[in-house]
């Protein structure tokens, strides 16, 4: 079959796209198929794996909607080994002289269904102090719009907006597995609509030398949906000053009331950097009007009182990794 297509294509003049690849791997030494990852998405076909051999790769990567179910992996099984890393912060001009904004600033961004990665790292570089004049200081590492997504012993680094759990459109859901996985930022970085589970994770809140230092979360759930962020079994880091660090606060994208944040942090274990009243007002909304609990956290940055709102053990049982996750088809990647 392939011969004939290859006649034809001689006898009309066309050209034929490469064949997708099942399997691809990258190197940057040249040992694998390719020598960028981006060139390795491009290749494999859904459903296919792209595997990475270590190093840092300087490039900013997109996997497209049409990409579903590929699966992104370190080959040694190390998310040290593997970095894809750029530095575009939300200010960063780009060549025409408009800025990336938020979003553009992603140094990967994934829009497909059914997305795997593994034992990888995606960091932002961007440094504020090197750049005093950008002060849309967003620096995403990565955008997700997917639905049915696990991200597995994989690191996110950044400062101000890290990871950015979104789905496809305003009415989509995008439901998101983040387990064994490494978080650092300050601002707000674990924000967006995604129902996202950050199971066994370790979360790092890095000092900035202010106070307030930042923002764990800035949720955007849909008020129509019951699942926004969990954070379930898991730790936070900081070497920040006590009671500096809130929680989060509610993230109403461009004034949008019925953007009704959701976020459940439970049985994970807080530093004294969290404050005693961890949760707090974005843009002149109410964080008691958005739907924050704890439930059984241990540290010195644990609490209870009339501004931490926790939830019964009868509630507690609704909100799990399980339920999170489920959605109308039983997607159950958790274990």
């Amino acid at each position: 079959m392939f011969k004939t297509l290859l006649l034809a294509s001689v006898l009309t003049g066309a050209t034929l796209a490469p064949l997708a690849a099942a399997n691809v791997v990258v190197a940057k030494d040249g040992s694998g198929n390719y020598t960028t990852v981006q060139a390795g998405i491009d290749a494999v076909s859904a459903g296919g794996t792209v595997s990475v051999k270590p190093g840092t790769y300087r490039e900013v990567l997109t996997v497209p909607a049409a990409k579903t179910g590929i699966t992104l992996r370190g080959t040694t099984g190390k998310a040290a080994d593997v970095v894809v890393d750029y530095d575009n912060a939300g200010g960063t001009k780009k060549p025409d002289g408009s800025t990336y904004g938020t979003s553009g600033s992603a140094t990967a961004t994934i829009a497909a269904n059914g997305f795997t990665a593994s034992a990888l790292t995606f960091r932002n570089s961007f440094d504020r102090s090197a750049h005093p004049e950008i002060t849309a200081t967003q620096a995403v590492a990565v955008k997700t719009t997917g639905d049915r997504m696990v991200f597995d012993n994989v690191t996110f680094l950044g400062h101000q907006d890290t990871l950015y759990a979104d789905t496809a459109a305003t009415g989509t859901v995008g439901r998101q597995y983040y387990r064994n996985c490494a978080i650092s930022g300050d601002v707000d970085f674990l924000f967006g609509r995604a129902t996202a589970v950050f199971d066994r994770a370790t979360i790092t809140a890095l000092d900035r030398g202010s106070n307030p230092n930042g923002y764990l979360t800035a949720a955007s759930t849909r008020r129509t949906n019951p699942y926004g962020f969990l954070v379930v079994g898991s730790k936070v880091l900081s070497s920040a000053a006590n009671g500096s660090f809130y929680l989060g606060r509610p993230w109403h994208p461009g004034g949008d009331v019925d953007a009704i944040a959701q976020v459940v942090i439970r049985e994970t274990a807080l530093p004294a950097a969290i404050k005693t009243t961890p949760w707090t007002d974005m843009s002149g909304f109410s964080w008691k009007d958005a739907r924050f609990f704890e439930y059984r956290n241990t540290g010195p940055g644990a609490g209870t009182g009339t501004d931490r709102p926790q939830l019964t053990a009868a509630q507690a049982a609704t909100f799990t990794a399980q339920r999170y996750l489920a959605g109308g088809d039983g997607w159950n990647p958790v274990h």
